[in-house]
């Protein structure tokens, strides 16, 4: 569900809500409410008609919790009137393995999800861990670029990399200025390991991209489409243009 900058139609998308996320509204303009997402602090505008009202006892409750997200790049949650479709990352609050808790109303997934509980957590296994993010992050290449886009029919850089490391319990901020605060610094690209956070600025210093490492000095980012490039001390290369395409600013671990 797009968030937007301003109340309306045509102002500029800067974040999406996706399934099973809660928001609290800060104000009413007509048929628009500014709302804050609860897990990152984001302020935007969205449509009234999107609303789906929670108790207060509901957003106390799921405040509490890390939650499962879905493992399938498309799946259904649905109960006897209801079919929604939910994309990957996407969270299911309160799954218990066969049902989930959307408010007062009790809707049936039957995908693949994480367990926040067993492995997939910020107490499990690093191998695990990174296993899931490198293999969910492959699962999105291709997807179209898209400035405030968050699923994988379009998405920007700190989008997917909110998402990817959501999926084991890492809460990253919205976007790449304030992700960079995170972690601690890797001081040389050689010393990076696969699930770091690469930062990279403009010609004024402004943090403006972020990708994530891999192996062999290798990273996956969203320009233009999700796509992996060759890593080194400058920055991105694109060997199908023979150029770097961003200037290297710094490496954090948050793993």
């Amino acid at each position: 569900m797009p968030v937007r900058a301003e109340p309306s139609d045509k102002a500029e998308l800067v974040t999406e809500l996706v399934f099973g996320e809660c928001y609290s509204v800060v104000l009413v303009q007509g048929a628009w409410q500014q709302i804050r997402i609860t897990a990152d602090d984001y302020v935007g505008w969205m449509d009234g008609k999107q609303h789906t009202p929670v108790s207060a006892d509901y957003l106390a409750a799921w405040k509490a919790q890390d939650h499962p997200r879905s493992l399938d790049l498309v799946q259904m949650v649905s109960d006897a009137t209801t079919r929604v479709p939910v994309i990957i990352g996407s969270r299911l609050p309160f799954f218990d393995g066969m049902t989930l808790r959307l408010g007062e109303q009790q809707l049936f997934y039957n995908g693949a999800a994480t367990n926040p509980q067993n492995g997939h957590g910020p107490h499990g296994d690093l191998d695990k861990r990174l296993a899931l993010l490198l293999k969910v992050g492959q699962l999105h290449l291709k997807a179209p670029y898209v400035w405030g886009g968050k699923s994988l029919f379009g998405i920007d850089c700190s989008g997917l990399m909110q998402q990817l490391y959501g999926l084991v319990g890492v809460q990253l901020p919205r976007d790449a200025r304030q992700q960079v605060e995170l972690g601690h610094t890797v001081h040389f690209v050689t010393q990076a390991r696969p699930g770091d956070l690469a930062f990279f600025d403009n010609a004024e210093g402004r943090i403006i991209h972020v990708g994530m490492v891999l192996e062999d000095q290798r990273i996956l980012h969203a320009s233009g489409e999700v796509r992996i490039d060759p890593l080194d001390h400058n920055g991105i290369f694109r060997r199908d243009r023979q150029k770097y395409s961003h200037t290297l600013r710094l490496i954090r671990r948050v793993l």
